[in-house]
């Protein structure tokens, strides 16, 4: 792989990790041509883009994107796949799945909107993570309450002041 070939990466990498804004570094090394293929369609099919390249080439890509990790540059040793996704969680989701059948893809580390995750152990813990739209949803749910305990208050009868608030003490 000549210079050129190697900046080409280095560019297209670095667009993916901006664009993205969330990224998995993770292991898939001695896995079977059919496994790790199996492995690219299920991520493929969940909307998850995949691709193998050289350390090197991935720490100069999270320079290149202004990615300041230096905790997930020292994770990249041995084989490297990056995984990216817009939705956060959605690789750790997949990557748990795939661990019921095998132990690999093995989680390196992952950076989700600046924050840094490093080592398999971090796993369940990206698993978790709400996306953006769970997160909105839960804080809409949220707001609606207090008025939803209004209304049910008011719709109940007790239509003065003093029957509001009775009401709405009951409730809690």
């Amino acid at each position: 792989m000549n210079r050129e070939e190697k900046h080409e990466i280095v560019q297209a990498l670095s667009e993916q990790i901006k664009e993205y804004g969330n990224f998995y570094i993770t292991d898939t090394a001695n896995l079977t041509v059919a496994k790790v293929n199996a492995i690219r369609r299920k991520f493929f099919d969940n909307g998850i883009s995949i691709q193998v390249a050289k350390n090197s080439l991935i720490r100069k890509a999270m320079e290149a994107a202004g990615v300041e990790a230096p905790e997930l540059a020292e994770a990249l040793k041995g084989s490297s796949t990056i995984l990216f996704s817009t939705v956060a969680n959605a690789p750790a989701k997949l990557i748990k799945e795939l661990r019921k059948t095998g132990d690999k893809p093995v989680l390196k580390g992952a950076y989700i909107d600046t924050a840094v995750f490093v080592g398999d152990k971090q796993l369940d813990a990206l698993a978790s993570l709400k996306s953006k739209e769970e997160l909105v949803g839960d804080i809409i749910g949220l707001l609606q309450s207090p008025a939803k305990n209004v209304l049910s208050a008011l719709q109940s009868g007790g239509t003065t002041i003093a029957g509001l608030v009775k009401t709405l003490q009951e409730r809690g």
